[in-house]
């Protein structure tokens, strides 16, 4: 049985993971050509320097560790828009277990050749990751592999949230935490710790406006499936969250806003400019959610921004 998301997952995966991934630097936005209006005290949480490019080492290695061997021998399946995909290939590579990833057609050529060189296998599948995933799910029903979520499992989401203790004991003043959004997984395991540690802590979401799941589930007070998605941003890209992500951030989010692709693309090449930075597209929507004004902060507020995942998409 699935036990629920608690803040002893949490600290226990801190531990668990901690030999597998880096503990990423926490860096002030500071010397800059061009401020953002409003962020006076801005820190940047670099997680694009993490294992694989982003922060999703972090949820899939605890995953598999949490997985008992003997279900590993057949290896370990998934569905990706890239950068969880390379979470798991890395965690089976790892493990010394082969990783099958399914990708949908969106996702960058690039990802799928990081793929291949950590030794995965992978199938195209579908032109958006709910339709790789439906694959996926078939596959590892029939072949009997362990199927590791990219964010409706609580084992992932307190990898993820791994990040809020390392955000906490570098920065304990912080006032405001900004997090992309794709499926929740991330902003999961983020808000229930920091509501958990600091209710005080605001958590700000951020999605595309190509791909507002979170946004309409909220407004619904249920969980909706989009009937499309259109933002070039893939890794923010799912049709819809899952009740486990959504039961969370209803409770521990304070508020979700929306950028264009436009702005997440102004906003990798400041970063690129001013931080020397290499943010994909999601890595930069928090900072496009400020430079934008979709979220103001409070005047003084010491705000932090999660930067994702790396990439050159944002600034090619």
């Amino acid at each position: 049985m699935r036990p629920a998301l608690s803040l002893d997952m949490v600290a226990a995966a801190r531990s668990q993971i901690a030999s597998h991934v880096r503990r990423t630097p926490l860096m002030p936005a500071i010397a800059l050509q061009q401020p953002i209006a409003g962020c006076d005290d801005l820190w940047l949480k670099l997680d694009c320097l993490q294992v694989t490019g982003s922060f999703k080492a972090r949820g899939a290695v605890n995953k598999l560790l949490s997985i008992p061997p003997d279900s590993l021998r057949q290896g370990v399946i998934t569905a990706s828009g890239g950068n969880h995909g390379l979470a798991v290939a890395y965690a089976a590579w790892m493990a010394k277990v082969p990783a099958t990833i399914y990708l949908p057609h969106n996702t960058p050529p690039v990802k799928a050749e990081k793929l291949q060189q950590w030794g995965a296998t992978v199938i195209r599948e579908g032109a958006v990751w709910d339709e790789a995933n439906w694959a996926a799910l078939i596959h590892a029903d029939q072949a009997q592999m362990p199927y590791l979520h990219p964010f409706a499992d609580p084992w992932v989401m307190a990898g993820q949230g791994t990040i809020l203790l390392e955000v906490l004991e570098d920065l304990p003043a912080v006032d405001t935490l900004l997090v992309a959004i794709g499926g929740g997984g991330l902003i999961s395991g983020i808000s229930f710790a920091a509501k958990a540690l600091r209710p005080d802590l605001k958590i700000i979401g951020v999605e595309a406006t190509g791909a507002p799941t979170l946004q309409a589930s909220l407004a619904a007070g249920k969980v909706v499936e989009l009937p499309n998605v259109n933002t070039k941003a893939n890794t923010l890209a799912p049709r819809q969250t899952a009740p486990i992500n959504f039961d969370i951030i209803r409770r521990c989010v304070d508020e979700v806003v929306l950028v264009t692709d436009e702005q997440m693309q102004a906003a990798a090449r400041w970063l690129w400019f001013e931080m020397g930075v290499a943010a994909e597209l999601s890595g930069a929507a928090t900072i496009a959610a400020l430079q934008s004004g979709a979220y103001q902060p409070s005047p003084g507020a010491q705000v932090c921004a999660l930067i994702c995942g790396a990439g050159t998409d944002g600034i090619a």
